[in-house]
């Protein structure tokens, strides 16, 4: 391994932390190296703050050393005015020789310009150190801005006989498939997304509330398919205490209130696009899609999704609700005591 990719390997370790702070600005880490020590390093702060390199700089005591250093980042600097100044400008003014990227960012605000302006400036640039590492890193933000649509994640749990629900509940309320362990991981995973969304089967059956009770940090937007006004007026979902999205057809579109917003879908045909339409429009880079079995498969039929995320418990239930189908890719697998988790990536 070279030392330009121990350094990058090292911001991308540390860009974790900005996961579900960062957006809609990409999670990006960077480290500040003088004669292969590191004397800075920093990653993105929440919206409206310091990007990383901000914070790198920032962090390095004596700034004479940044004359004669290396600044390391997993995405190339901005080199435009948004909520603060360009990135490329910061490393520019103090005169910092040496910049390793990533990735260039594919935004069309920057995509290559940032690079542009720092050659220009005299830096030495160099681009595509970990390059596979740092474009998986930033998934989401590539996502949205390639595809125009969030990066998709579809989550069950299912019994060791393939059923993701029993076929009838005698209560308003979910059946538990898995330990308490894993669903403190699903909240986990939703403090790390920026949005959550369900059919309203699931919603009549369950009445799920969709937030992180079990985890630090901010509730997911909730996001609620019912195109024909069967969700019950008590249903947590609906409670406005977090922003919700409810898609639903023209004929039962109701008034928006500041948290509680409709909007309308023109076709039952094709879904599933405009339901991703809809977040792209509210700038949702990212989505977990946690059921029911008809909503995941809606998505996995379309091919609209990019990682799948299955749990699989001990009990069983014999008849009920069959869990989806799919063909992917394996990444992992691991135990959450009886539990197993299993991620798919579509390829």
């Amino acid at each position: 391994m070279s030392i330009h990719e121990t350094y990058i390997r090292r911001c991308l370790k540390i860009a974790t932390n900005a996961l579900g702070n960062a957006r809609p600005n990409p999670m990006v880490g960077s480290v500040i190296a003088h004669n292969q020590i590191i004397i800075g390093e920093g990653y993105t702060s929440a919206y409206g703050g310091n990007h990383a390199e901000v914070n790198a700089i920032n962090s390095v005591k004596d700034k004479s050393l940044l004359k004669e250093a290396t600044i390391y980042v997993t995405l190339e600097p901005c080199s435009h005015f948004g909520k603060t100044p360009p990135c490329s400008d910061l490393i520019i003014k103090h005169k910092i020789p040496n910049v390793v990227i990533g990735t260039i960012d594919i935004h069309s605000k920057v995509a290559g310009k940032g690079i542009e302006k720092l050659k220009n400036a005299g830096c030495q640039v160099i681009v595509g150190i970990l390059e596979n590492e740092c474009q998986k890193h930033h998934k989401r933000f590539f996502t949205f801005h390639n595809k125009q649509r969030p990066y998709i994640i579809l989550k069950w749990a299912q019994t060791s006989d393939g059923f993701i629900a029993p076929e009838k509940t005698e209560e308003r309320s979910p059946v538990w498939i898995t330990n308490s362990y894993s669903r403190q991981l699903v909240h986990k995973w939703r403090a790390e997304e920026q949005a959550i969304l369900v059919g309203n089967k699931t919603v009549i059956e369950d009445n799920p509330k969709l937030t992180i009770r079990d985890w630090s940090g901010t509730d997911p937007v909730r996001i609620l398919i019912d195109l024909s006004n069967k969700t019950p007026e008590d249903s947590a979902i609906i409670d406005k205490t977090v922003k919700t999205i409810v898609i639903t057809s023209d004929d039962h579109k109701k008034e928006n209130s500041d948290t509680l917003f409709y909007e309308t879908i023109s076709s039952e045909k094709e879904v599933v696009q405009e339901v991703c339409n809809i977040l792209y429009k509210h700038e949702i880079q990212s989505v977990i899609i946690e059921g029911g079995s008809y909503t995941i498969q809606s998505f996995i039929d379309t091919n609209l999704w990019d990682e799948a995320r299955v749990f699989t418990g001990i009990n069983t239930f014999t008849k009920g609700i069959k869990a989806p189908t799919f063909k992917a890719k394996l990444i992992s697998e691991e135990k959450i005591l009886d539990d197993i988790l299993r991620i798919y990536q579509n390829d």
